[in-house]
């Protein structure tokens, strides 16, 4: 059942946090916080969605606050650090920022930049790492399939663990995995799943080894929990740059995994210079609960006036959306 708008009204509150680099775009991240008989969740779709799309991170959201959720089946979730489309001089900075994080997500195939611009970050993470690190990267859907075969065969030699939603179809995806199956590196996919309106197509068609699930996103942590149940494939867990009430939600989700063989993108709390609360990685992993902001980071971190009231007709319209559905 959705509750009152009312209800949720009650408590909502609207954050403006500043980022430390400039991460898709994004320089300031906002979210709108309320509390519900659970606890605290966090409704933050990204500001060019639709509502329709936005209209499911709400339902994952009130599920986390009106609904317990599973048993957690771990303490503690090893996660990733999170290099965004920086220059290689700038790399050391990024991963310092990441205590212990024994892998990295390099996003690669950033508008307006090259691939050599690509293969320099990663080699700089690489050299930062060492051998031993664990280097994954991701292009968020933006090469055409034969981009993705030449950009994949240029980073090869960095000894990557997967390469995350490298073209935006399931069947570019299916294509590109046929041509590189032969050099050993997994396809993950993300948007094919959280963006699609069947997130089991790629599974069906055999276009990923893996899956990127996050909780908001997919509707809630059991809906994801059921979707890599019916995939059956491995699954990651990453954030969708949330705030740490949101973190939280993926650690959970994470938690409820029956495995989980990846360090996951649940530390991207370090890309922001301040937080409502404090979940950043400490020796490579966040523990696993709910969270309650600080009321006084709330109300130094608040959205201007402006931008609070743009969020509650954006939540007053997707709430509608799930009423309407039943």
């Amino acid at each position: 059942m959705t509750p009152p708008l009312a209800d949720i009204l009650a408590t909502a509150r609207v954050v403006a946090l500043p980022m430390t680099t400039r991460f898709r775009g994004v320089d300031v991240r906002e979210a709108l916080l309320f509390e519900g008989p659970e606890g605290w969740a966090e409704f933050s779709p990204f500001v060019e969605y639709s509502d329709a799309e936005a209209s499911v991170w709400l339902a994952g959201a009130i599920d986390f606050g009106w609904t317990p959720q599973p048993a957690p089946l771990r303490s503690r979730i090893g996660v990733n650090a999170t290099v965004p489309a920086v220059p290689p001089g700038q790399v050391d900075a990024v991963l310092a920022r990441f205590p212990g994080c024994r892998t990295a997500k390099v996003k690669v195939a950033e508008p307006g930049q090259l691939l050599a611009d690509d293969v320099a970050r990663v080699r700089a993470v690489r050299e930062a790492m060492g051998p031993e690190g664990r280097i994954r990267i991701d292009a968020n859907g933006a090469w055409n399939v034969d981009e993705a075969e030449h950009a994949i065969h240029a980073l090869a030699e960095f000894d990557l663990e997967y390469v995350e939603q490298p073209c935006a179809s399931v069947d570019e995806l299916a294509e590109l995995r046929t041509r590189v199956n032969y050099m050993g590196i997994p396809i993950a996919a993300d948007e094919s799943v959280r963006k699609a309106s069947d997130p089991l197509a790629v599974a069906r068609a055999g276009a990923a080894d893996l899956l990127v699930i996050k909780a908001q996103p997919l509707g809630g942590i059991p809906r994801a929990l059921d979707i890599v149940a019916e995939a059956g494939l491995p699954a990651i867990v990453s954030s969708a740059l949330d705030t740490a009430i949101g973190l939280a939600q993926g650690a959970m989700l994470a938690a409820s995994l029956p495995e989980l063989e990846y360090d996951c993108g649940l530390g991207t709390g370090a890309l922001f210079a301040e937080d409502v609360a404090d979940l950043r990685p400490q020796r490579g992993e966040i523990p696993v609960g709910r969270l309650s902001p600080d009321v006084e980071r709330l109300e130094r971190l608040a959205a201007s006036p402006e931008r609070t009231q743009w969020w509650i007709e954006r939540l007053t319209r997707c709430h509608a959306l799930l009423v309407a559905s039943g």
